[in-house]
Order: C-alpha cells, then sequence, then structure tokens
C-alpha cells in the first residue's frame, strides 16, 4: 500500500476514510490516526495498526459541540460550556455514548471521549466527511507520540492510506481528558490544558448570589432558602476565620504587614486590634489583605464546588461591595428592614441591651447604599414564612435568568 503525503487535496483523505481507510492528521497537540469511528472493521484496523490493548477506549474526533446530542446521552450543560470555551482545542470530554457507538469504540464501557481537534485541515476533514473519526495518537503504542508528519510516515508508511501534513504540532502533549459522564466530574488524564483552567472555566458559568445588608435584617433566612436550591453557602467572615487557623500565606501576609502579630503560626488577635483600630490606614490595609486572600479561596472553593457538578452557589458578607466581591456574583441581594425589627432581632440573637443594639445599627452603612448597589433589594418586615417566600421567588427569578 502507497501511503499518500497530502497537504491540501483533503477530499483525497475523505474518499479514504468513507472507503473504511486510515489516514494520520494533524492536531494542535500530536498527530492522530484516524479512521471512521461509526465503522467496526475501521477501528479495529486502528487497533492492529497500532498495537494497542483492545481494553483502551478511543475517542472520537468531532467538528463541534452539536455533536454531544448526537452521539452521546444525558450531556450535562456544563459540558457545552466546557466546549464552548475550549474547543476547538486540546480538551477530550467523555460523555454516556448512544448506541449507535460501535462497541469496540468503547472497549465494552458506556462512554466516548469527544475531542474537536484545533487544527484548519482536520477540521476541513471532519466537516468534509459528515463523520466522527476514531483517532488516537499516530504511534505504535508505547512509542512517542508524532509531532510531524515524517514521523507519521517512519511509523506507519505502507500501512495507512494517507497522512495529512499539516506541519508541525505546536503543544506536542495529548489533550487532557475529563470525565462528564457522572458527577463529581474527573480529570482522567491531564495533558496540554491544566485542570485548574477547566475547573475555572466551570465555575466562571455559575449562578452566584450575592447576599449582604447590615446587621439584624434575616440574612440567615435568604441563606437557607438559597441552601434548599442546592446552592453551596459561602460565609466570608467563617472562611477568613477558617484561614487564620491553616492558611500561612495569609498569616505571612499579615505578619510582614504587622511584624509581631503572628507567633509560632498563630495569629495574635489582640496585638492585630491594637494596631489597627488605632490607625485607619493600616485597618484598611488589614482589610485589602483579608480580601485579597478571602476571594482567592473563594474562587478555589467554586472550582470544586464546580467540578463536583454545581451550578449555584452564595456569597455571604458585610463588606460583599466595598471588599470587589460583588464582581463575581451573577446577582447582588441586598437584604434590609425597620430599625425596630432590627434592633429586636439583634437584642435577641446577641443578649446585648437596646442601647448597644441602636449604637451598632447607627455606626452601619445607611439602607440608601445598599439601595444604590445592590441588583435586587428584599425588605423583611412581615414574618419569617413571607419573608421566605419572597425569597423563593426572587431566587427562581434569579436561577431562570442563569
Amino acid at each position: 500500500m502507497e501511503t499518500k503525503r497530502i497537504t491540501d487535496r483533503i477530499d483525497e483523505a475523505v474518499q479514504i476514510i468513507k472507503e473504511g481507510g486510515l489516514a494520520a492528521v494533524p492536531t494542535e497537540t500530536v498527530y492522530g490516526l484516524a479512521g471512521n469511528g461509526l465503522n467496526e472493521a475501521a477501528v479495529s484496523e486502528i487497533y492492529e495498526v497500532k498495537g494497542r490493548p483492545a481494553i483502551k477506549p478511543l475517542s472520537l474526533m468531532v467538528p463541534d459541540e452539536s455533536a454531544m446530542e448526537r452521539y452521546c446521552e444525558d450531556v450535562p450543560p456544563q459540558a457545552h460550556a466546557l466546549a464552548e470555551r475550549f474547543w476547538p482545542g486540546p480538551l477530550t470530554i467523555v460523555l454516556k455514548a448512544k448506541t449507535e457507538i460501535p462497541s469496540i469504540v468503547l472497549a465494552g464501557g458506556k462512554t466516548v471521549g469527544l475531542r474537536c481537534p484545533d487544527h484548519p485541515l482536520t477540521l476541513r476533514l471532519l466537516r468534509e466527511c459528515g463523520l466522527p473519526l476514531a483517532a488516537p495518537s499516530a504511534n505504535p503504542s508505547g512509542a512517542e507520540s508524532p509531532k510531524t508528519a515524517q514521523q507519521v510516515l517512519e511509523y506507519f508508511d505502507g500501512r495507512i492510506g494517507a497522512v495529512i501534513d499539516g506541519g508541525p504540532c505546536g503543544i506536542g502533549r495529548e489533550s487532557t481528558l475529563i470525565d462528564m459522564s457522572a458527577t463529581p466530574y474527573r480529570i482522567l488524564r491531564e495533558g496540554a490544558l491544566p485542570e485548574v483552567e477547566i475547573a475555572q472555566a466551570l465555575a466562571d458559568k455559575l449562578t452566584v448570589v450575592g447576599i449582604t445588608g447590615p446587621s439584624g435584617v434575616g440574612k440567615t433566612t435568604a441563606l437557607r432558602e438559597l441552601e434548599a436550591l442546592g446552592a453551596l453557602v459561602l460565609d466570608c467572615d467563617a472562611v477568613y476565620h477558617e484561614m487564620l487557623k491553616d492558611n500561612n500565606e495569609l498569616l505571612s501576609a499579615i505578619e510582614d504587614a504587622f511584624p509581631g502579630t503572628v507567633r509560632a503560626g498563630e495569629l495574635d488577635r489582640k496585638a492585630l486590634a491594637k494596631i489597627v483600630f488605632a490607625d485607619s490606614e493600616k485597618l484598611a490595609l488589614l482589610n485589602r489583605i483579608s480580601h485579597h486572600y478571602i476571594g482567592l479561596e473563594v474562587e478555589k472553593r467554586l472550582r470544586d464546588f464546580a467540578m463536583r457538578g454545581g451550578t449555584l452557589a452564595a456569597i455571604d458578607a458585610v463588606e460583599l461591595i466595598s471588599a470587589g466581591f460583588d464582581k463575581r456574583c451573577s446577582a447582588v441581594v441586598g437584604i434590609l428592614s425597620d430599625r425596630e425589627n432590627r434592633i429586636a432581632r439583634v437584642t435577641a440573637r446577641d443578649g446585648i441591651s437596646r442601647e448597644e443594639a441602636e449604637a451598632r445599627i447607627s455606626a452601619q452603612k445607611p439602607d440608601s447604599y445598599y439601595e444604590s448597589h445592590c441588583s435586587h433589594i428584599l425588605f423583611n418586615n412581615a414574618d419569617r414564612d413571607r419573608f421566605a417566600a419572597d425569597c423563593r421567588a426572587l431566587f427562581k427569578e434569579i436561577t431562570d435568568h442563569g
């Protein structure tokens, strides 16, 4: 058999593929050994030529994300989100396969990996042949993955129908594989695309509701309603206190800014309070440090939640707006209440006198601040059941609009 070296006559490669033959194709990572993924004989030939163990499944190259619904079942919206962000590109998404995918491709399993390669010649081939292509790397199993057409020929000259010479591959590493057939999502192989970028892309698609407001307005009720909807609730004050126990980067930053406040890895709260509450500039510096590290931790937890299949999260912070956390939110809900209701709640909750509660409330931002900075306002002046119902209605509106 003569192996054709093709540079622009993609129609020749299309004919080879449609007739059940094999053609090596370029991608942004390495060259792949491609055959009709719906043709059992062609797929069997891929296994034979590569010397690939039959227990190892094959992924399918496809031209765009519409192939997900065509060849897979129960496709989560998050899979489409990753395709929109990274395809064409070095990401293989594993999903539940439809029955039309030959069992030989699945190697006895029930899932199939889909990949949209970022190379114009291979994308042309995929569009013109109208078939998904089974295409592992174009090397004998165990050998180095080829980055040029010449390397492919050194492996398979005379054994395959053609090699499309698209020049050297730019990355030289296989695609990253993520299994999205079930939650939590799992990285099966970290290749050219780092896991953190995938997790961040999923986190960026979360609906994140910011909850803020002064003391005594009933934010806890709103947060419980969000939790009932499956939301991850991140209390920034609780996150900060957790970090003070074991986040060495945060503690080091505090010690650098305020020497002598961290001893043996533990924060001396009294020493720190003595410094910052006597100097507004130092207090502002502490806030900048804490907000920075809280923001990093919140983002990390959002990424972890998104990788578990989560879709809804809430950030609870009194200083949500001044800390800049509102910019991470899809919607910011300010919760307000009449002064007398707030006084009653704060005295009952904290066991303090009316005078102490009034002083605390007077020192906080006015309602107008939240009304001008929040996308939504909820008033909690009725009974708890009525307020909870108002929360549910608003959160449904927010989540329905993504």
